[in-house]
């Protein structure tokens, strides 16, 4: 078999083995994406969905990967309080670049630890099943993957978040990657910084009620999801 026809059969988007963070082969992403107030709107693939709160767009770039016959478009998104960040969306696009190869596919969506993972499972939107996770995180500043946020000068904060990670394939042409997180302390009740506190078997009513109010948000941009006419 000719390698651009195997090349999609294995697409695997993780959040600690991306190979678009090489900075120095980065290029310039197009506009092929809006943000309109709380409205998210792509050109390619053309959908559109709601986010839960209104975030800036701080941040964009593209790579190319031969090997794998793609492109990959990152856009990373911030709201925050005096340069403190509160909440982020980190949007990873897959587009295939060899019409020949064959249909991209997707590795399963893998918690951090089993231990803090809240809810997983797909909803269905027409043609699209989207695969979504809910789960606690630690912000980390020094992390690779967050440094175009931290060098434009934001904050980030060194303990937990909560976080939603949902993705879906388009047409075969393209996959969509969302991760989704929110500080604990921005949810306006005292939780503990604890993670024992948070794990399934021991978790509070406090703690409870702020991954279920994460989550009802986290279902609910899915659930907006809209596909739009081409």
């Amino acid at each position: 078999m000719e390698k651009g026809k195997i090349i999609f059969k294995k697409i695997i988007i993780t959040f600690l083995s991306w190979t678009i963070l090489t900075w120095a082969i980065a290029i310039a992403v197009p506009k092929d994406l809006e943000i309109q107030g709380k409205q998210l709107v792509s050109q390619i693939p053309p959908f559109a969905c709601t986010l839960p709160s209104e975030l800036n767009m701080t941040h964009s770039f593209s790579q190319e990967n031969p090997e794998m016959s793609s492109l990959t478009r990152v856009y990373f998104l911030v709201k925050e309080k005096n340069k403190q960040i509160e909440e982020m969306l980190i949007l990873q696009i897959a587009d295939k670049t060899n019409p020949q190869a064959g249909p991209m596919s997707t590795a399963p969506l893998k918690p951090y630890t089993e231990k803090r993972l809240y809810s997983k499972g797909s909803v269905k939107k027409g043609e699209l099943e989207v695969e979504y996770l809910t789960q606690l995180m630690a912000w980390n500043p020094d992390s690779q993957s967050l440094q175009p946020i931290v060098k434009k000068g934001f904050v980030i904060p060194s303990h937990w978040a909560l976080q939603g990670q949902f993705l879906f394939l388009y047409q075969g042409d393209h996959a969509v990657f969302f991760r989704y997180s929110r500080d604990i302390n921005s949810f306006g009740l005292k939780t503990s910084e604890d993670g024992k506190d948070w794990e399934i078997g021991s978790i509070s009513w406090k703690e409870k009620k702020v991954y279920e109010t994460f989550q009802k948000s986290l279902i609910e941009m899915i659930h907006s999801i809209v596909i739009k006419p081409l």
